[in-house]
C-alpha cells in the first residue's frame, strides 16, 4: 500500500482497533475508535455471512468513518479421528463439573470461509485483514478490483514476504506480546514469538509495503516506539478491552481490571491453536494435553458450549480470558477518551 492510499483513510492517529474474535469487537466500539480518528474493525471470523452483513450495518448506521473487517483464513477442517476421541474424552469431567451433557462433535466446525469473504466484497470495506492463512490469487484480484485494501497478518518473515508476494497492501506483525490467537501460517507457532518490536523492525526493513505493529501497545510511548522502527500504524486490542464499548462480559473485565504483570499465558488447551490469555486453572490443567488436541477450529468448536457455560456461571477458572502482556496497563475508559490519551502520550513521546 502506497503511503497516499493509506493517507485516504484520513486517520487522526495511527491507531487501529485489533479485530477481536468472539464478541469484543461490537459496532459501538468500531464506530467510536473511527469516529475519534482511528480505524475501528469488525471480527467476522466466527460470523456467519449475514451476521457480517448487520454488523457492518450497524457500524454504517453510526458512523459514515472507514472500518476494517477481519476474518480467518482456513478451509473446511477433517479431524483426527484419535484426536477428537481423546478431545472428547478430557472434556467429559470439565462439563461434568458444570452440570453439562457429555461433550459431543458439533456438525460443523466453523463458518464458510468463502461465503463469508463474498459478503466481505459485497459490503467494500475500506480494508480486509486475514489471519491464519493466506489468500489465493483470485480472492486477492476480487478484494482488489472492490478497491479494498488487504492487510495480511505476519508472525515471521517468511509470511510477511508471501503476503508482499501476492499483493497485499499492509502486513500487519503479531508480536509475541499480542493477546488472543496467534496468526502464523508457516512453520511452528511457538517458533514466532518475536517481540513486537524486533518483528516489526525485520519486516519494515525487508518488506516493500507498509508494516503496522501489534502486540503489547497500550500507551503512546508504544507507539512512539512501533513508528520508529518501522511502523506505520499500530493495532491494539487489549488496550480497548476495558472500554465500556467492549463486547467482554463484566467477569472478564473484572479479571482484566485486576492482572498483574505477567499474570498471561499462551495456551493451545481452547482453540487448537496457540492464543495468550489471562492464566487459569484449566489452562494450567491442561497443559500437559495441550499438544494432543485437534488443531483450530476442531478444539475451539467442541469447547464452546464449556466457555459458555462458565461464563454464564461466573467460573473465570474455565473461561478463555483473552489478553496480552500489556494486561496490567489496560485503562477503563470510553473509547474516544483512550483514542485522545494514546495521542497526548504519542506527541509528548516525541516531544
Amino acid at each position: 500500500m502506497s503511503a497516499a492510499r493509506w493517507q485516504q483513510l484520513q486517520l487522526k492517529l495511527p491507531v487501529i482497533q485489533a479485530p477481536m474474535a468472539g464478541g469484543a469487537t461490537t459496532p459501538q466500539l468500531a464506530a467510536a475508535v473511527g469516529e475519534a480518528g482511528g480505524l475501528g474493525f469488525l471480527a467476522g471470523a466466527l460470523l456467519s455471512p449475514a451476521q457480517i452483513r448487520e454488523e457492518a450495518g450497524k457500524i454504517r448506521a453510526l458512523s459514515d468513518k472507514p472500518f476494517g473487517i477481519n476474518l480467518f483464513v482456513q478451509g473446511r477442517p477433517q479431524p483426527n479421528p484419535a484426536e477428537l476421541a481423546l478431545a472428547l474424552d478430557l472434556l467429559k469431567p470439565w462439563h461434568a463439573e458444570l452440570g453439562l451433557d457429555a461433550p459431543a462433535a458439533p456438525d460443523s466446525f466453523c463458518q464458510p470461509f468463502d461465503e463469508q469473504l463474498e459478503a466481505v466484497l459485497e459490503l467494500k470495506p475500506a480494508v480486509a485483514s486475514f489471519t491464519f492463512g493466506i489468500l489465493d490469487a483470485a480472492q486477492m484480484r476480487a478484494l482488489g478490483d472492490a478497491g479494498i485494501l488487504v492487510v495480511g497478518t505476519a508472525t515471521n518473515l517468511a509470511e510477511g514476504l508471501a503476503w508482499a508476494a501476492l499483493g497485499a497492501d499492509a502486513v500487519c506483525a503479531q508480536g509475541r506480546e499480542a493477546g488472543g490467537h496467534r496468526g502464523t501460517f508457516i512453520g511452528e507457532q511457538r517458533q514466532s514469538l518475536r517481540p513486537m518490536l524486533s518483528l516489526t523492525y525485520e519486516l519494515a526493513q525487508n518488506l516493500p509495503l507498509p508494516v503496522i505493529a501489534a502486540g503489547g501497545i497500550m500507551h503512546g510511548r508504544d507507539i512512539a516506539a512501533a513508528m520508529r522502527h518501522g511502523a506505520v500504524a499500530c493495532q491494539l486490542g487489549t488496550a480497548f478491552l476495558r472500554c465500556p464499548e467492549s463486547g467482554i462480559s463484566l467477569l472478564w473485565k473484572q479479571a482484566l481490571a485486576t492482572a498483574k504483570p505477567g499474570s498471561t499465558r499462551l495456551t493451545r488447551a481452547f482453540s487448537g491453536r496457540y492464543a495468550r490469555g489471562l492464566d487459569n486453572r484449566y489452562m494450567e490443567e491442561m497443559a500437559q494435553w495441550q499438544e494432543r488436541l485437534p488443531a483450530y477450529p476442531v478444539m475451539n468448536a467442541l469447547t464452546g458450549a464449556m466457555r459458555a457455560a462458565a461464563a454464564k456461571a461466573g467460573r473465570g477458572e474455565l473461561m478463555s480470558l483473552w489478553a496480552g502482556e500489556g494486561v496490567a496497563d489496560a485503562r477503563e475508559l470510553p473509547a474516544a477518551e483512550l483514542i485522545a490519551q494514546l495521542q497526548a502520550e504519542w506527541q509528548a513521546a516525541y516531544r
